[in-house]
């Protein structure tokens, strides 16, 4: 097939990437940095295309007209823009996204588009404030593609916007969908982890996904900081386990993904953000610190602190993958310590 990945320089685009060019797909990839890619670039069956998706000098409609299958990535998947630059969160995460949703529509393209797990929002257990009997059951907390509703916090936590841009977003591509004018599937990552999944700040330099904050801590002997407590659980994926699940998407075998919104995820790899950096923090002691170089110290921070004005978390987010299950044969088989093992080493031998 010919593919059009949208966000193909990105930590899941470049996995992906690397996939469709391995089944022997030809790929054109749109994206404003190919670091993540260029072991690539030598590849026949790739194009890369070093552009914005808003660039003006961009033919999006026509890239879409020429492809078999449109895949979308385009996000700002980061905690401290959506407090920073909300304006440019939901533009890049609603609009830039519609209008290629809307030349698939057009052109009668197929279209695999990536939203977020952030779209279930709180738990009721959250928004109940601890008047549930067993507020800590995992059925409060574990989220069904078809059947969980979406809580999402006030208007003032404007963390929400980018959430709400995905689900807004969801909601277009169903309605379409539901007129017979789009061929869609929508998936929802649970937090996926492996190499290259995020650069290493530096000095202050931005703040990426949690992960990547932990690691550069350990790499440097700074505190490794929990927000508000680190209570928050998160359900974490290989990215192995996730490109599984995702080329059978792509092939979408006897038609079964057609309009079906999909969960990919770990059940079983459920953790609270202070476990993990504990975790984390553990592996590195036995497995890579270097002689002199001081082990983390794991601290507490507000979330006021750390992001600034208007944020809030999600509390808990388990996946129901049984969709994937049923419909595609897919179970993720990577437990958590192997897969924190693994992508640390992947930075470990990275040129500091």
């Amino acid at each position: 097939m010919k593919i059009l990945c949208l966000g193909a320089g990105g930590f899941i685009g470049s996995h992906l990437t690397q996939r469709l060019l391995k089944e022997g797909h030809c790929v054109t990839g749109v994206d404003t940095h190919d670091d993540k890619i260029r072991e690539f670039s030598s590849d026949a069956n790739f194009e890369f295309i070093d552009k914005s998706i808003g660039d003006p000098g961009l033919d999006s409609e026509d890239l879409v007209h020429r492809s078999d299958l449109v895949i979308d990535l385009i996000a700002y998947a980061n905690p401290s823009l959506y407090l920073k630059l909300p304006i440019d969160v939901f533009r890049t995460n609603f609009t830039e996204n519609l209008r290629i949703a809307e030349y698939c529509v057009h052109h009668k393209k197929r279209l695999i588009q990536f939203s977020t797990c952030e779209v279930y929002g709180k738990t009721p257990a959250a928004v109940l404030s601890g008047k549930l009997p067993d507020p800590d059951n995992p059925a409060y907390a574990t989220f069904s593609e078809d059947k969980s509703d979406c809580i999402l916090g006030p208007v003032n936590k404007h963390r929400w916007i980018y959430a709400s841009a995905k689900q807004l977003l969801e909601r277009v591509l169903h309605a379409y969908g539901l007129d017979g004018k789009l061929n869609y599937t929508i998936i929802r990552p649970f937090n996926f982890i492996g190499p290259r999944i995020d650069y290493l700040p530096v000095n202050g330099d931005g703040v990426p996904r949690v992960f990547s904050c932990f690691m550069a801590a350990l790499l440097n002997g700074t505190p490794m900081k929990l927000v508000d407590g680190g209570a928050q659980r998160r359900s974490y994926t290989d990215i192995d386990d996730a490109m599984d699940c995702i080329y059978r998407i792509v092939e979408n075998p006897r038609n079964v993904c057609d309009r079906q919104i999909f969960n990919i995820g770990s059940s079983n790899n459920e953790v609270s953000i202070r476990e993990l950096a504990e975790l984390m923090r553990a592996i590195y002691r036995e497995h890579f610190r270097k002689p002199g170089v001081p082990l983390s110290e794991i601290v507490e921070v507000s979330g006021l602190q750390f992001y600034g004005e208007g944020y809030e978390d999600c509390d808990r987010r388990i996946p129901d993958c049984s969709k994937a299950r049923e419909l595609l044969g897919w179970t993720p088989k990577t437990a958590i310590e192997e897969l924190l093992f693994r992508t640390m080493l992947y930075y470990v031998r990275q040129p500091q």
